[in-house]
């Protein structure tokens, strides 16, 4: 990550399955606290634990959210493509990151700075309500992706109903 990264034209967001459908004031606000970054694969986004100051809308790529289980090392938990969303820990008091991510090929994304954010939404509730519940909806689907993850490994055995 030895470059700078690119300036975001204003219009790069609305591209974004994320941000379809909200309305375009609120894109522009997002737009001027965002700018693209290219990671290369083994690129670590974060760590569990570190302060959670930004977050990614990714583009293109694969990125893979993992956790550290003592004596079993380090657990990919998901693994996360384009059009989704990276990071939402910086939403929730202490903006600590709950998972670590690293990018498992290279990843193209929108990185948005979690800070500014948090204070635009400060200042203009309906767009912190845009987010919430645009931030639920994800948060909503990768429970329900881990629960059929769970099923599938904790389910009963083959042949028997529950």
């Amino acid at each position: 990550m030895g470059e700078r990264p690119q300036a975001l034209p204003g219009s790069a967001l609305t591209c974004h399955a994320f941000v379809r459908g909200m309305p375009g004031h609120h894109i522009a606000r997002l737009a001027s606290v965002a700018c693209y970054e290219d990671v290369p694969a083994g690129h670590r986004f974060f760590e569990e634990g570190g302060s959670a100051d930004r977050f990614w809308l990714i583009q293109a790529g694969r990125v893979a959210l993992d956790l550290h289980i003592p004596g079993r090392g380090t657990v990919i938990v998901e693994s996360l493509g384009r059009g989704t969303v990276l990071g939402w820990s910086w939403l929730f008091p202490p903006y600590a990151w709950r998972f670590g991510a690293v990018a498992a090929e290279p990843v193209r994304a929108i990185r948005l700075d979690a800070r500014a954010v948090r204070e635009m939404c400060a200042e203009d509730p309906a767009l912190g309500y845009e987010l919430t519940r645009r931030f639920t909806a994800v948060m909503l689907d990768r429970l329900q992706n881990t629960r059929i993850r769970l099923l599938d490994l904790y389910g009963a055995p083959s042949g028997r109903e529950v």
